[in-house]
């Protein structure tokens, strides 16, 4: 299945770099890259200790997935590196990941992941070897609009990374290349089936890639034991409520946990105050939110006023406006948290994106709306 992967004269004078992740999506990446005639390089980040990596599989960049890259591109002929990034992803993205919970915020590691070592390290060092791109297996397309490159969604509505991309430039976009973002994920198995490649049946990654076993509040407690010492449960009122024993165990719109009995209704996580470790609860209504300030904005395609908001990987973009740094809801929105990303389209197109800093209320929705627009 040919791909055209945009390259200027003969693909027999170009080199591609390919990300190889040892999964399934990043293989079968390489192996259309393989098919132009171009000379293709796979590269694999290492970005665990190597004694704890190799215990582990699911996920990229660990031991048997290294690996697991090394035997397609041995499969395939081509050449393939491995790079240690263990210190700029501990510091980068496993680091900052303690950091956010630790100030009460819910973290989105793999837009760090993408938008540092795997995005702005890899192009480098693939501009370093003379490559003419860099592919990935990420299910995003890369459209030509007449002078301009635009990134979309994948083709795939089940399987679209967009979302953790929204930190991309156009200079970036230039050079990248998503040769799997027109196919739908059974799609992309046969073609690894057909080209021989051991990583045709192997498991999706699941989780988040450096927690071994999903054990989220294990590996910051680890880092950042002060997030697990017991604090108040209160009301929004103030009224304390129970106990509970570390914000380490809550993001903002979580229900399960909150051992308080005797209430009307369920109580979900509402705020998160780390300072003074307390835990403020409510009903469901306390999460509507109407308006978000939004941190390090950036506008891959042009800014517009009009925009479809996605707050959550799998949620579907809502209608929302853009004024200034705030984004304002056309109708209130639940699952609206501090520390996620906020990413803006126009239809399938990706516009930009920043980091959730503070949302207000469905209630308190028109000071800010005044404020936001003087």
């Amino acid at each position: 299945m040919p791909v055209d992967f945009g390259l200027v004269g003969a693909p027999s004078a170009a080199r591609i770099v390919v990300a190889m992740s040892g999964g399934v999506d990043s293989s079968v990446a390489a192996a259309l890259a393989s098919q132009t005639g171009a000379e293709v390089i796979g590269v694999t980040l290492q970005l665990y200790d190597h004694g704890e990596a190799v215990k582990r599989t699911g996920s990229c960049c660990a031991g048997q997935d290294i690996y697991d890259a090394k035997m397609v591109a041995d499969r395939l002929g081509i050449a393939h590196y491995v790079l240690d990034y263990e210190s700029r992803f501990r510091t980068g993205v496993i680091d900052r990941f303690a950091d956010e919970y630790a100030m009460g915020r819910t973290p989105v590691p793999c837009s760090l992941c993408n938008q540092g070592v795997k995005f702005t390290d890899l192009i480098a060092f693939a501009r370093e070897l003379g490559a003419d791109c860099l592919a990935t297996g990420h299910y995003v397309r890369r459209v030509v609009n007449g002078d301009r490159v635009e990134l979309h969604k994948g083709a795939d509505p089940s399987r679209d990374q967009s979302y953790f991309l929204y930190w991309t430039t156009a200079e970036q976009l230039d050079f990248l290349r998503f040769p799997v973002g027109d196919l739908p994920k059974p799609e992309v198995r046969r073609l690894a089936a057909e080209a021989g490649l051991e990583v045709a049946a192997k498991p999706d990654s699941q989780d988040i890639c450096f927690v071994p076993d999903g054990d989220y509040a294990g590996l910051v407690k680890k880092l950042r034991p002060e997030t697990a010492a017991p604090g108040e449960i209160v009301a929004q009122d103030g009224r304390v409520l129970g106990e509970h024993a570390g914000v380490v165990h809550f993001t903002v719109g979580q229900r399960r946990g909150i051992d308080v009995g005797g209430q009307a209704e369920p109580l979900y996580v509402v705020k998160i105050e780390p300072e003074t470790r307390r835990l403020v609860v409510g009903p469901r209504r306390a999460l509507a939110v109407s308006a978000m300030r939004i941190d390090e904005l950036n506008w891959l395609g042009e800014q517009q006023s009009a925009v479809g908001a996605k707050v959550r990987s799998m949620a579907p973009p809502v209608a929302a406006r853009i004024a200034g740094d705030w984004a304002l809801f056309d109708k209130p929105e639940y699952g609206v948290a501090p520390g996620q990303a906020a990413v803006f389209y126009d239809g399938s197109r990706l516009l930009g994106g920043g980091w959730i800093a503070e949302t207000v209320a469905a209630e308190d929705a028109e000071p800010v709306a005044l404020r936001a627009m003087a």
